[in-house]
């Protein structure tokens, strides 16, 4: 079978699954099944191999791991804390708590890593605190979804850890790549807030004294301690991101419950068995794309690709447009993990072919797919958004459009402008980067 015919068969039954409301590991199983009858050299046990071989990754630990920090964090109080210190920084502007609803995303993605853990845990706390302050419940959620995909962007990043794992990129300058991206966004979602409060006549609160200041930070304190542990940790080479994950959630186990003493023991068996029950939907999602993966590799689908790009002679510029628009498609439909596995380790080398960094190739992708994140018909963060502000996602999609543009934006300039991922890798970890 030619890669073309190939390609049809699997991604065809795969949109057909998806379409049916089959879930995305199970429709990315099924949709592998007729190759292996197709095809005599291959046997049902290489779909189990690829998906254990998936498996059989140290780095993958950290998912787990990260997971359950984040949801540590949230049953601690942590967030209560986050959005007491942005109120006291940002509060004062107008749209105030629009702004501290994507301050405290931006400092809780620097926590937790999962962008779901930060739309249940900040949207269940602001977004009834916006609606009774006169935002509408549309911008509320659409604030709130929006700004939740940062944590997904901005280090550390499940995302990242996976797709460094997976492609053999530094995890340490992945982690740095999107510290940039990841405050444009957070700006560029502050100022369409302060234009919308602006046009609505939204008010403003006093400014904090220097006491109230003091006092919101040094609540916080010891929780904004994580991203400096983790993110220098790795960095520095004290540990790796496996290692970071764990010390994370020890970190924020023993600040539940020894340090705050927010959190007993029977809610920590629950949290554990919360996060494991996630850990194993998005690790179940890993093995079963692997074995799509395989089989793409197995008939040379991304040969065929590089084959293809090379004749059209694009430039990094080009790819990189190509990359946002293949990544902007799939994450409406599934996961960022699957399809990470499927998409990504079948463009790595078309990216390679043209000459664009692996970190930019990357940063392109993860910033994509955090679209997806907000946008039907997956939308994850969005649905999790709407069912707390209690409307639905048709009567929230204008005002999450306003707040997409200027991310899309950024998402140009990323494309357009390596640097602004590529800077702080090469300044701080030069030795991978370069």
């Amino acid at each position: 079978m030619t890669p073309l015919v190939v390609s049809s068969i699997l991604f065809g039954l795969f949109l057909i699954f998806i379409v049916l409301r089959v879930p995305v590991a199970f429709a990315l199983a099924l949709a592998c099944l007729p190759i292996f009858f197709l095809e005599p050299r291959l046997t049902p046990i290489l779909l189990l191999q690829a998906m254990f071989k998936s498996y059989n990754a140290f780095v993958l630990l950290a998912v787990p791991f990260f997971l359950l920090a984040a949801n540590l964090m949230n049953a601690a109080g942590i967030t209560d804390r986050l959005i007491r210190l942005s109120r006291a920084l940002v509060g004062h502007l107008p749209g105030g708590l629009g702004h501290v609803n994507v301050v405290v995303s931006m400092l809780f993605a620097g926590i937790s890593g999962s962008s779901t853990a930060d739309a249940a845990g900040i949207g269940s706390l602001i977004i009834p605190q916006m609606k009774k302050e006169g935002f509408t419940a549309s911008f509320s959620v659409a604030v709130t979804a929006c700004s939740s995909v940062m944590g997904v962007i901005i280090p550390p990043s499940i995302l990242m850890i996976v797709w460094g794992g997976l492609m053999s990129v530094s995890i340490g300058g992945l982690f740095l790549a999107g510290v940039v991206p990841g405050i444009l966004i957070g700006l560029a979602q502050m100022a369409t807030v302060y234009v919308y409060a602006r046009r609505h006549g939204m008010g403003m609160h006093e400014r904090a004294t220097v006491r109230e200041f003091a006092i919101a930070g040094a609540s916080a304190s010891l929780a904004l301690l994580t991203p400096i542990i983790i993110v220098g940790g790795i960095v520095g080479g004290f540990f790796t991101p496996t290692e970071a994950s764990v010390v994370a959630a020890i970190y924020a186990l023993a600040l539940g419950l020894l340090v705050y003493r927010t959190l007993d023991l029977k809610e920590v068996g629950r949290i554990f068995y919360d996060t494991g029950r996630f850990a194993a939907i998005a690790l179940f999602c890993i093995g079963t794309a692997s074995a799509f993966g395989f089989i793409l590799a197995y008939f040379k689908v991304p040969a065929a690709l590089v084959a293809v790009v090379q004749a059209m002679d694009l430039g990094v510029t080009e790819m990189g447009l190509a990359v946002a628009i293949a990544f902007l498609v799939i994450g409406c439909f599934i996961d960022a993990i699957p399809a990470i596995v499927i998409l990504g380790t079948v463009l790595f080398p078309v990216a390679q072919s043209v000459g664009m960094h692996p970190i930019h190739f990357a940063i392109i992708g993860i910033v994509s797919l955090a679209f997806g994140l907000v946008t039907p018909p997956y939308g994850l963060c969005l649905l999790i958004a709407c069912a707390i502000g209690q409307i639905s996602i048709r009567h929230a999609m204008r005002d999450v459009v306003i707040l997409l543009l200027p991310m899309l934006g950024i998402l140009t300039l990323i494309v357009f402008f390596p640097s602004i991922s590529l800077w702080l890798p090469r300044l701080l970890m030069p030795q991978f980067v370069n």
